[in-house]
């Protein structure tokens, strides 16, 4: 298929005209003239055969139809940038990154990096912890792992693993003064999430205990901080089964009673969904379900 498109120059003063509201700003921004930027404009404005700008006094103003079209522009021309970026840092590396909630990055899939390796070795994978959601349109991002409840917009969910509360805590605490049900926990710290405050609350309403009669809880910023303290003996934490595998089974941690809570959040492998897979990242989405057993 023969692609009609219009000069890349041409493109490119357009979209920064129509951003800056000012064919001189635009000027400033290229390191061309303004007459440059006139002459690309009106060129463009004659292959499309519709005006893209209502000339003002001392601004430019883009028409609807100039709006419906700086909108597809800037998205190749974004697109264009990170392709180019990528190919100069490893232009001959098939790599992908990776954004992941930290306590999946550290606890599930830390772990499994070198499965990756063996299965992959003509992949570079670039991981990061995730610090919010990740703006896709102007990162170097390709896939972000989330926690959450879905529903993010603009993008392909998928639903990796979901969460099963249970309570954990050091072999040493425990052996100090046993815990054997539920309401042996107010002799002790609840290890809290500062970012998931309702969970001790949710699991000892499920479990019928009165919330007065708990110790003092602890907050901490992240998951892993949470753990570190109960494997510490600080007190008693929540986390998901598999996040602790490791520490189980090498006696870190322990579970010490059967208390359960379903939570509605889990992890989810986004990406989006306008963008074609690469190699990479279709070798990523292959190899974490299949760690998985999704």
């Amino acid at each position: 298929m023969i692609r009609k498109l219009p000069p890349l120059n041409a493109l490119r003063s357009f979209e920064a005209a129509a951003r800056l509201g000012s064919f001189n700003q635009a000027a400033l921004e290229l390191s061309v003239t303004p007459s440059a930027i006139s002459h690309q404009i009106k060129s463009l404005e004659q292959y499309l055969g519709v005006p893209l700008f209502q000339r003002e006094r001392r601004r430019v103003v883009a028409t609807i139809a100039g709006e419906k079209y700086l909108s597809a522009v800037e998205h190749a021309l974004d697109e264009i940038d990170l392709a180019t970026r990528r190919l100069k840092a490893a232009p001959n590396a098939s790599s992908v990154n990776i954004s992941v909630a930290p306590a999946f990055l550290t606890r599930r899939l830390m772990p499994r990096i070198r499965e990756f390796q063996q299965a992959y070795p003509d992949v570079e994978l670039r991981l990061s912890a995730l610090n919010g959601e990740i703006d896709f349109l102007h990162s170097d991002t390709d896939m972000a792992i989330y926690y959450g409840q879905g529903g993010w917009r603009g993008l392909q969910i998928e639903f990796l693993q979901g969460m099963t509360l249970v309570p954990v805590c050091s072999p040493a605490l425990d052996a100090e003064r046993p815990l054997e049900s539920p309401l042996d926990l107010r002799h002790y710290t609840l290890l809290r999430v500062t970012s998931r405050p309702d969970e001790w609350k949710q699991i000892l309403d499920r479990a019928g205990i009165d919330r007065a009669t708990m110790n003092k809880g602890m907050s901490f910023s992240s998951t892993s901080l949470a753990l570190s303290a109960a494997m510490a003996g600080a007190g008693v934490a929540l986390t998901d089964q598999s996040l602790v595998e490791r520490e189980l089974e090498y006696g870190q941690l322990k579970v010490p009673f059967e208390l359960r809570l379903e939570t509605d959040s889990g992890f989810y492998l986004v990406y989006p969904g306008s963008r074609p897979l690469t190699y990479g990242m279709k070798a990523f989405r292959e190899w974490i379900y299949a760690a998985l057993g999704i």
